[in-house]
């Protein structure tokens, strides 16, 4: 008879892998993916060393994973927060809320993704070109749709969504060093999107709501 892994097994499996995951965030965090070692991780997450091991060969593989993980669910949050509203205004509004109060619910895994391991993990480069790529799609969508709609002035939307992905992540960096940058959030928030759809030129045009 096959063996087979009991229910109660598996959970403590995935206990074990979650607090590893969760104790590299932090430890990543602090001390930036050079300076961090497994001793480290596992210390943090009060594990054998042994058991990083039985999951992750290395520590760049876990923080490859790492990173994946975060994108995806900030990538998701974003996409549900612009595709729930019809408006544009309110999908630029929605989509930046989105990322912000992220940002502040899990201020070192959004911190990880936008900055961990820049330069200093080769294999990345394409898992952060994923990413880039995913975020200028959530916000090139809508954009394109209201062209043809002709809510806003004709305008190349690939390049409007990049900049707007590039001053989001700029605005959420600056909130995330702030020690006061949840107090500001919502006022950050209001300035972006004014930002976003002043450039976009869909403000002072009565199309701008539809």
């Amino acid at each position: 008879m096959p063996y087979r892994t009991s229910d109660k097994m598996r959970r403590k499996k995935d206990a074990k892998r979650t607090a590893m995951m969760q104790a590299a965030v932090q430890v990543f965090s602090e001390k930036g993916y050079h300076a961090a070692t497994v001793r480290d991780i596992v210390q943090a997450a009060d594990v054998a060393i042994g058991t990083f091991y039985f999951y992750f060969p290395d520590k760049e593989t876990l923080f490859l994973y790492l990173y994946e993980e975060t994108a995806d669910f900030l990538v998701q949050a974003v996409q549900q927060g612009v595709s729930g509203r019809a408006k544009l205004t309110e999908q630029i509004a929605h989509g930046v809320q989105s990322y912000v109060n992220i940002a502040l619910y899990e201020p070192t895994v959004v911190f990880l993704l936008l900055v961990g391991g820049v330069g200093a993990v080769p294999s990345l480069s394409a898992k952060r070109e994923q990413f880039r790529e995913a975020m200028i799609r959530i916000w090139q969508r809508p954009l394109d749709h209201a062209l043809d709609q002709g809510l806003i002035p004709t305008q190349n939307t690939r390049r409007a969504a990049e900049a707007i992905t590039g001053a989001c992540d700029e605005v959420i960096l600056n909130l995330l060093q702030n020690p006061r940058g949840e107090n500001e959030a919502p006022a950050a928030i209001k300035d972006l999107s004014f930002f976003i759809l002043r450039g976009l030129g869909a403000l002072g045009s009565p199309a701008a709501d539809k």
